[in-house]
């Protein structure tokens, strides 16, 4: 399934003028929907710390980043804040995924469901891969286990080949295997 968020790596500086013909450069990784949100982000972000706008300003790239190996199941951590109806917050969460991309989807999701907060009130301050002796949420450490089993309590045996399939059965399938 894509993931709705992805990670851009958006590179922009103050436009040049007489006065300063190389202003300094700024790099900023943001997640978003697409490139233009991208843009968006990172103009409303150096807006409150640098004090540039479009306007006064011009980006010079926009990557998306994407990881190397989404092949197996990955401890995330994620520092945000993000601003309730009470006041702004710092948290840390931790989410287990196979892709950076998909832990904020998920992110985003949690914090809708739990805490009623959209899109444009959080913003992620980092992001890091954890080890599994480093995770601290139990919702991550239950998941750590190398014994873990799933239980199956209703599985319905297929048949092998379509030829084998009858249209019409004289009794219900049993799903129920002890």
């Amino acid at each position: 399934m894509p993931t709705k968020m992805r990670l851009f790596q958006v590179v922009g500086r103050k436009a040049p003028t007489p006065n300063d013909e190389s202003p300094q450069i700024y790099r900023m990784k943001l997640f978003a929907p697409n490139e233009v949100n991208a843009k968006s982000r990172f103009w409303y972000f150096m807006h409150q710390m640098r004090k540039m706008k479009k306007t006064t300003g011009e980006i010079l790239d926009v990557n998306e980043i994407t990881e190397k190996n989404t092949n197996y199941v990955k401890n995330y951590g994620i520092w945000i804040k993000y601003n309730s109806r009470s006041g702004t917050h710092n948290m840390y969460r931790e989410y287990r995924d196979v892709s950076l991309n998909a832990a904020i989807d998920t992110l985003y999701n949690d914090m809708a469901g739990r805490h009623r907060s959209r899109f444009q009130s959080i913003q992620i301050i980092r992001t890091a891969t954890v080890k599994s002796s480093d995770c601290k949420r139990v919702t991550t450490t239950q998941f750590h286990d190398s014994k873990l089993k799933y239980p199956l309590p209703h599985r319905v045996v297929r048949p092998t080949t379509k030829q084998l399939r009858s249209k019409y059965l004289a009794t219900r399938p049993s799903t129920h295997f002890n």
